[in-house]
């Protein structure tokens, strides 16, 4: 059989077990990569013949052009998806994905905002107007929540419930977070401002949550020129990369350095796997783990000690 043919079938299954179409991409484009490259080199061209060599040798080819590890990593969870496919469908007999390993990932420190630089970010769209109340809606909800920018765009009214927000997140897994005290201050402000603003006005995407000022649904590049000029009007040290992913960096640590336990933090982060978790808990500084140390050590929480 044909590589590409059997590639077309394992994208259908895809579709069929309703997996993100994100991810059938990444699937489809990663593996078609790896079949070009075993075609040119090994003139493999049909599945049987695929082993765990020329798979190697594509893998070898990459880590010489200097991709990091985490994308080959990647490519390796695309590769063993779709030979694990036609093993079950009993197209090969041996799966070629059973010799080849990840590679050692680094441990990267992840840098984010200092509570200084929040508070000031937080305080930055001030005012009554309509795109105003909007913006600060967004800074405290990404900062008070750890939502990912298409989560936070793709929020409608339906999803706002009395103590939280009913998140679809990747792979449409559906979570919820909790809608703070201080987003509800600011919720209730925005509600009634965008009520007013949307009165009368006919062609409005009412159902969205967060709507542009010609009331369509907000686009996540929107959202990161918000908190872009933001972070650059509040002077966010130089090499903090200033995005929406960053304030979930920052609420991802926060959680953590208030003593919120690793597995409430990745189930609240819509995190699929409590590894990823962890590397918010190892870029934590020395400093903050001692005092985490003593906040939560057993005898200073002793009643009667």
């Amino acid at each position: 059989m044909f590589n590409e043919d059997v590639l077309k079938e394992f994208l259908f299954d895809c579709k069929i077990r309703k997996l993100s179409d994100r991810t059938i991409k990444g699937y489809k484009n990663n593996n078609l990569k790896m079949f070009g490259f075993i075609k040119q080199e090994y003139g493999i061209i049909e599945l049987e013949e695929i082993n765990h060599i020329a798979i190697r040798g594509y893998l070898e080819y990459l880590t010489n052009l200097g991709l990091k590890e985490t994308y080959i990593n990647t490519l390796i969870k695309s590769f063993r998806a779709f030979f694990k496919y036609c093993v079950k469908e009993n197209y090969i007999n041996r799966n070629p994905m059973d010799r080849i390993y990840c590679q050692k990932e680094p441990i990267t420190l992840i840098n984010t905002f200092t509570d200084e630089e929040v508070s000031r970010m937080i305080k930055f769209y001030r005012g009554s107007k309509f795109l105003d109340v909007r913006n600060q809606l967004i800074m405290v909800i990404l900062f008070d929540t750890g939502m990912r920018n298409s989560e936070l765009c793709e929020l409608k009214m339906t999803d706002i419930r009395d103590t939280y927000f009913k998140i679809m997140g990747k792979g449409n897994k559906e979570r919820h977070v909790p809608i703070t005290p201080a987003i509800n201050k600011v919720l209730i402000k925005y509600l009634r401002v965008r009520e007013n603003y949307i009165n009368n006005k006919i062609n409005y995407d009412t159902e969205y949550l967060l709507l542009s000022q010609k009331g369509k649904k907000l686009t996540k590049e929107a959202v990161e020129n918000i908190v872009r000029y933001c972070g650059t009007k509040c002077r966010v040290r130089e090499g903090i990369r200033i995005s929406p992913h960053t304030c979930r960096h920052y609420y991802a640590q926060s959680l953590l350095k208030n003593g919120c336990d690793l597995f409430t933090v990745s189930r609240l982060l819509g995190h699929s796997n409590i590894n990823v978790t962890k590397r918010y808990l190892q870029s934590i500084q020395e400093d903050d783990t001692l005092e985490l140390g003593i906040k939560t050590s057993p005898l200073s929480n002793l009643k009667g000690f």
